[in-house]
């Protein structure tokens, strides 16, 4: 297979943080203040990293940072990891608790010392330990689900997490030109997968955006199939591999549906379906538009084809730190995409017992339209294998 020019060329970027850390905290303060709540909290997640420059584990110690609408922030802290957050120049009070003592009397400490009486947190995210600990310490505090408006932050990339996201995308690029030159008939989906992964961490990535789809004939009719090590490749088969590097803390999310040695009539009919709606959003992307005008466009393309029985899914969803966050591309979500916003365009057919065909692109939304930050070539493509 060859490959395309732009892969030789490793296009990485040195990722920096570019305003302090009280400007970053400053935004949350503002969601508080919008949602009518005293403050904000953050758990170790997408939004915590955001927030504080710096990824903590998530385990069964709490660990969590609260913003007021107004007045210094304060965190909770397990005493452990007192010596990695004093790397982060946080200047509010810091909680911190030891194993062997439990963490009631930090949690008694830290609300004490912040006097609130309502408090937004993380709905996907915060544990319901941590949700209990809170109401322990102060049984009358409100706590109200702020997903929305806190993740709702991360919804508009800057130039940094543009950056981080293109450099996610062009190691997985150029990892999977190397997997598919190596793909031979006989092969299991599991020997496939598994030259993916070791491709994408000798391309440079620093993890999994999350484990590789790897799904051949049959098997790639489910959208989210598991690699089978019984199954060997055969000519004619449909080979759908979905998969992403992640690289300074954001993933690449990229699709691509080859076929090995030919592909009958019906396959390259199922193929040029998918295509033409995946085109269908680009064309229509740009600020301003809804997602469900986005999905309804795309969905419309399958919808008029003679294979509209197989839609399993909807265009697509947002990306960047996190592999699926907000904007969800669905009908029905008549949210407006700003200029900043990256989502996949991804539609997909599915015919149960054959083969199932995903297309599946990266996009940043522009004032002018859209850029796609995904350049892999989407011709239908025939391994000679």
């Amino acid at each position: 297979m060859r490959r395309p020019d732009h892969l030789h060329k490793d296009r990485s970027v040195h990722i920096s943080l570019s305003r302090p850390l009280a400007d970053r905290l400053s935004e949350y303060a503002a969601v508080a203040a919008d949602l009518g709540v005293d403050a904000v909290a953050l758990v170790p997640g997408p939004n915590f990293t955001r927030a504080i420059g710096q990824s903590f584990m998530s385990h069964e110690r709490p660990f969590l940072v609260v913003i007021p609408s107004q007045g210094q922030p304060a965190a909770l802290v397990p005493n452990l990891e007192l010596g990695s957050w004093a790397q982060v120049g946080f200047d509010g009070a810091v909680f911190d608790w030891r194993d062997q003592d439990g963490y009631d009397t930090a949690f008694a400490a830290l609300l004490a010392h912040l006097n609130i009486t309502s408090l937004a947190a993380e709905g996907q995210v915060m544990r319901v330990f941590v949700h209990h600990a809170l109401k322990r310490a102060q049984p009358d505090l409100r706590i109200t689900d702020g997903e929305a408006a806190i993740s709702g932050l991360r919804m508009i990339k800057t130039p940094e997490d543009i950056a981080a996201l293109q450099a996610a995308i062009d190691i997985s690029e150029r990892a999977l030109a190397r997997t598919l030159d190596s793909v031979r008939l006989g092969q299991s989906e599991k020997d496939v997968e598994q030259a993916l992964i070791q491709a994408l961490f000798a391309e440079g990535a620093d993890d999994l955006a999350f484990p590789p789809i790897v799904a051949a004939a049959d098997n790639a009719a489910r959208p989210h199939a598991h690699a089978r090590a019984d199954y060997g490749l055969k000519a004619g088969d449909a080979l759908l591999i979905d998969f992403g590097a992640r690289k300074h803390g954001f993933a690449a999310d990229i699709t691509r549906t080859v076929f090995l040695d030919h592909a009958s009539d019906e396959a390259q009919a199922i193929y040029d379906t998918v295509l033409r709606a995946n085109l269908r959003g680009h064309e229509i992307a740009r600020a301003g538009v809804t997602a469900h005008a986005i999905d309804d466009a795309v969905t419309a393309v399958l919808e008029e084809s003679p294979f509209s029985e197989f839609i399993r899914t909807k265009t697509g969803h947002g990306l960047g730190r996190e592999v699926h966050e907000v904007p969800y591309i669905m009908r029905g979500n008549h949210q407006e995409l700003p200029a900043g916003t990256v989502f996949t365009n991804e539609p997909g057919l599915y015919i149960s017992g054959q083969l199932g065909v995903r297309i599946e692109d990266d996009i940043l939304i522009t004032d002018a339209g859209c850029t796609s930050l995904t350049r892999f070539a989407k011709e239908l493509t025939v391994l000679k294998c």
